[in-house]
């Protein structure tokens, strides 16, 4: 069961709603692990344990839970420009596909854990996630030599949580409109991408662990602490 919440990008209640919960557009930061090892003798690969991102972010949302305050979003120059794009992006989309999009606010599963922000459903099995090309790295990383493993993430998010078919990657490049490169359009399915999707649904569980083990510590200590607070007074 799925619940959207409607406040609007970056306002209190839109921080409000992401409290304590692991992000779709964190999902890479949840997976980050260092280098696997090989054992030389035997040839048994171990994965690598969280990196410092990883631990990092984990850390962020279990003080969250504990009823921190929301973090606020940084946002700078290219961030704002993105999303000032967003809407002639969108437009783009529906021009060239003939499929309407449909604007949703932040969703959250119902276990209360995770939530993402898609930017629009489209039919009744999918989905669109914009990124604005602004630098020319992403322009040549994404759009010229088609890795877009930096956002797989978040749209295999998509997929798993919303119960969709597909998501529609939309590369939007806006200075390049005129020639040739201003939309590009990689369709992500869920029958290709099954595999991919059970790892990051394991891999998202095991960082869930992980923050629960840092928000147990913190109730932990609060609790020795409030005792000693008492004795005191």
């Amino acid at each position: 069961m799925i619940t959207f919440h409607d406040a609007p990008q970056g306002s209190e209640a839109w921080l409000e709603a992401r409290k304590g919960k692991v992000t779709g557009s964190k999902f890479k930061h949840a997976r980050g692990r260092l280098a696997d090892k090989t054992d030389k003798e035997t040839g048994k690969i171990t994965r690598g344990e969280p990196n410092a991102k990883c631990i990092l972010y984990a850390q962020d949302v279990a003080r969250e839970r504990m009823g921190g305050t929301a973090a606020g979003v940084f946002v700078n120059g290219a961030m704002r420009y993105g999303t000032e794009q967003e809407p002639l992006a969108r437009a783009a989309y529906e021009t060239t596909t003939g499929r309407l999009v449909r604007e949703v606010g932040f969703a959250t599963t119902a276990c209360g854990t995770y939530g993402l922000s898609s930017d629009g459903l489209v039919d009744d099995d999918g989905c669109i996630e914009i990124k604005t090309m602004v630098g020319s790295d992403n322009l040549f990383t994404a759009v010229v030599d088609g890795d877009y493993s930096e956002y797989i993430d978040q749209c295999l998010g998509y997929l798993l949580f919303l119960d969709l078919q597909w998501v529609d990657l939309v590369l939007w490049t806006p200075d390049l409109e005129y020639s040739g490169l201003g939309l590009v359009i990689h369709r992500i399915t869920r029958a290709d991408k099954a595999a991919k999707i059970a790892d990051l649904k394991a891999d998202l569980e095991t960082f869930a662990d992980l923050v629960r083990k840092f928000e147990s510590k913190l109730r932990i200590v609060a609790a020795g602490n409030a005792e000693k607070l008492l004795k005191a007074a």
